[in-house]
């Protein structure tokens, strides 16, 4: 993952022109709290940026910790949070290090658009940290880019974006041997989200329990 051009982003350009950044929370997240299959509760937002998705529910009442490496990042959703009158807990962390320095275990862990800036190599150790990070029957999110997605050319597992950052677009069978061994898989397909600047990007929808 490529911490230091991520915190160089964070730092110079507007949030609004960072194109990862939307403050409306994605439907894969609002659809399982508002289905009630996740209902208020210890949540984990894994590489959460600006933490628009972290305040979204700590104002529904969840107990919200937001992880991300970038120390820009936090700074900007430290600030976040207060200008929206919610508490949450913001933590620099390298979610590829031995364990994030995070107190306890969480029954609800996400990551949106997090997992194709990680390159295959670097998988491994995040999906383990992520297992870690949560208690046993917790729920685990997931969605990254498809490797059908049309963007940045729409050819090649990996590709550059005009940010200037790499990523790496998977496919379903990556994702579910990717999860498999740490958690039981509950729902896996290819759906489309939004992009900010127009358009769509299909991506990959993992949603599972931890074993």
């Amino acid at each position: 993952m490529q911490t230091n051009e991520i915190d160089e982003i964070y730092k110079k350009v507007p949030l609004d022109k960072i194109p990862w950044n939307i403050e409306t929370p994605p439907d894969a997240l609002t659809g399982l709290v508002k289905s009630g299959k996740i209902r208020p509760c210890r949540a984990v937002d894994l590489g959460c940026g600006a933490g628009n998705y972290a305040a979204w529910l700590a104002g529904l009442g969840f107990d919200v910790t937001g992880i991300d490496s970038s120390p820009a990042a936090i700074q900007i959703a430290r600030e976040n949070a207060v200008k929206k009158g919610v508490r949450c807990t913001f933590v620099v962390a390298d979610l590829l290090g031995d364990s994030p320095p995070v107190e306890g275990t969480f029954d609800f862990a996400y990551d949106y658009e997090l997992l194709h800036h990680l390159m295959p190599e670097e998988r491994e150790v995040y999906i383990k940290n992520v297992h870690r990070l949560t208690r046993p029957h917790a729920v685990y999110l997931s969605v990254c880019f498809s490797e059908d997605d049309p963007q940045f050319g729409g050819v090649g597992k990996t590709r550059k974006t005009p940010m200037g950052t790499l990523l790496y677009f998977s496919s379903e069978d990556e994702m579910r041997d990717l999860v498999s061994p740490h958690f039981r898989l509950l729902e896996l397909k290819t759906v489309e989200v939004a992009a900010k600047f127009g358009g769509t990007h299909k991506a990959i929808y993992v949603l599972c329990e931890r074993t």
